[in-house]
């Protein structure tokens, strides 16, 4: 469970620097515009410059800190050990795709999460005696901030809810749903100020499934059955990108070649999603899950 946070205070990969900690910050950059990858051209023979599409790079924040332990030289070295520890972890440093969280609580806003890797950690022990280690900190993350809180939804196969045509039909035709057609399960609503990027996850038994994104038109379709118990996670999120099976296996091959996990995205506010597949059981669902993004603080 992450630690609740006060204004000033941060987390960094699970210890709590800032105000009111033993880790003092002087300043924090880099939580401002990400540096930019362009597709600017000079065009031969002409004056002035052709403007290509912008590409977001990583954001690498930096942070001027220091433990500040007056007399304690000891207790000292134990945060800058803790601190180490954290980001030493296999799991975290030799996989892949794996990612920390800089947790950040600035006044007025709510707690924002970055997604990246402690890159740099630098300690000057030359004043350990008297309980001062300057540090040297860097950062490196995905351009957006992230809520907290998950957000998610379970949507069953869609059905005919019942209702219909009686013969014979006469002009004019009023069509009335069913118990609860109204309100059709695929509706989401999606927090923040930028596109959010689903995690999928079809559990059988069900057989060649696709999933669409009715505002878009965006969609994914798998080929195969899903047994029973079984599921499929289609993770769209830029860091991990992947199809798997619940043995982590592998299911790439299984996405057909229309379907684009790169520009799946969910935007924001409210929208639809449908999914369809063949289940005579009627038993199969799609779980949605998706953090809340912001392009600023």
């Amino acid at each position: 469970m992450n630690a609740a946070l006060d204004d000033h205070q941060h987390d960094l990969g699970g210890v709590v620097i800032g105000a009111g900690t033993p880790v003092v910050i002087a300043a924090i950059e880099g939580l401002g515009r990400p540096a930019v990858r362009t597709a600017d051209v000079e065009p031969p023979h002409a004056d002035g410059l052709w403007l290509g599409a912008d590409y977001y790079s990583g954001r690498t924040v930096r942070i001027d800190a220091a433990i500040k332990t007056p007399g304690e030289q000891a207790l000292a070295l134990d945060v800058l050990a803790e601190l180490q520890r954290v980001h030493h972890a296999r799991r975290l440093r030799l996989t892949g795709g794996a990612t920390t969280d800089l947790r950040l609580k600035l006044p007025g806003r709510e707690v924002r999460v970055l997604k990246g890797r402690l890159r740099k950690l630098d300690a000057d022990l030359s004043a350990l005696v008297h309980g001062w280690v300057p540090l040297d900190l860097e950062f490196v993350a995905d351009p957006l901030f992230y809520g907290e809180d998950t957000q998610s939804i379970t949507i069953p196969l869609g059905r005919i809810s019942g209702g219909g045509f009686t013969a014979p039909v006469t002009a004019p035709i009023v069509v009335t749903p069913g118990p609860g057609g109204s309100q059709r399960p695929g509706w989401i609503a999606v927090d923040g100020a930028a596109p959010a990027w689903p995690v999928l996850r079809i559990t059988g038994p069900c057989a060649n499934p696709a999933i669409t994104h009715v505002e878009s038109g965006r969609a994914l379709q798998l080929t195969g059955a899903i047994a029973a118990n079984d599921w499929i996670e289609i993770d769209t999120r830029p860091t991990w990108r992947s199809v798997l099976r619940r043995n982590g296996g592998n299911a790439a091959a299984r996405l057909s070649a229309r379907s684009r996990i790169d520009t799946f995205t969910l935007p924001v506010g409210r929208s639809e999603l449908r999914w369809h597949a063949t289940d005579p059981t009627n038993t199969a669902r799609l779980t949605v899950t998706w953090l809340p993004a912001w392009p600023t603080l």
